[in-house]
Parts: structure tokens; C-alpha cells; sequence
């Protein structure tokens, strides 16, 4: 994400990458459901795990969507590039996976969403990620289910 500057402290590029990405967990969990919402997101992230393995720390709990909490622990000053740089391939990953999946259709709304996510604000702690996690937002919003 060019938006988060290189030298971005590594706890605020784990809190903006839980921002955008549980972002895109809301938006594309109202379309697409659990069952294929977490198989694209388990291939992304062993994906994504593969080729920096400090993700490896993040998880999949069923019904709760992706856990950035192990990570947030594991984080040091000195993995603030190769979190950067797993944020990005991630989060393009996932947006090429759904992309494909969906003929691009959702591929608009999802960059619209993305770039609502607003550094300034994570760095001055508004909008901070909430510790419930998006598929229990979307429940708790009345979001579908499936």
C-alpha cells in the first residue's frame, strides 16, 4: 500500500493492514457468504505465509474471520519491510482472487472501499479496528448470512 509511508512504525501497518483488510472482509462477506469468503481468504493467507513468513502468525477462526492478534505480539521495529511489503501482496492477492472469482464486479466497490481506510486516522487512534471481527459485525449489522 503506497499510502503507508516506509518508515510506519510496524504497529501502525498491522493496524491499518486489519483496517483495510477487515474492510474488505465486510464488503465482499455480504456477496460472497462464509463458506467461500473463508476459502479464498485460507488460500491468500497460506499463500501469503509462504512468502513472508511472519503472516504465518495471522489466523483463521471459524465465524470470526481473520485474527490480527498474534501478529500485533509478534511484530519488531525491525519487521516494519516485510510487513509492508506482506500487507501489499496480500491485499492484492486477495483483490485478484476475488476479482477473478467474480468477473471484476465487486473489484470497484472493493478499491472504493480500500480507499476510504485513512491513515490519519489510525495514527491518531480514531477509527482504531475494533477487537470484534467483521463476520461478527456483519451478524450483528443484520449483514447476510449463508
Amino acid at each position: 500500500m503506497a499510502r503507508v509511508p516506509k518508515g510506519a512504525a510496524p504497529e501502525l501497518v498491522v493496524a491499518a493492514f486489519e483496517q483495510g483488510f477487515n474492510t474488505l472482509w465486510r464488503r465482499t462477506h455480504v456477496t460472497l457468504g462464509d463458506v467461500t469468503l473463508f476459502a479464498v481468504v485460507d488460500r491468500v493467507l497460506r499463500n501469503a505465509s509462504d512468502q513472508f513468513p511472519l503472516l504465518a502468525a495471522l489466523q483463521m477462526e471459524d465465524g470470526t474471520g481473520v485474527q490480527f492478534r498474534q501478529l500485533r505480539q509478534r511484530v519488531k521495529p525491525e519487521d516494519g519491510e516485510q510487513l509492508r511489503q506482506g500487507m501489499r501482496a496480500t491485499l492484492v492477492q486477495f483483490l485478484t482472487v476475488i476479482g477473478n472469482l467474480t468477473a471484476e464486479v465487486l473489484t470497484p466497490a472493493l478499491h472504493e472501499e480500500l480507499a476510504k481506510v485513512r491513515l490519519e486516522d489510525l495514527a491518531a487512534g480514531r477509527d482504531r479496528p475494533q477487537q470484534r471481527s467483521p463476520a461478527t459485525q456483519n451478524r450483528e449489522s443484520g449483514g447476510a448470512e449463508r
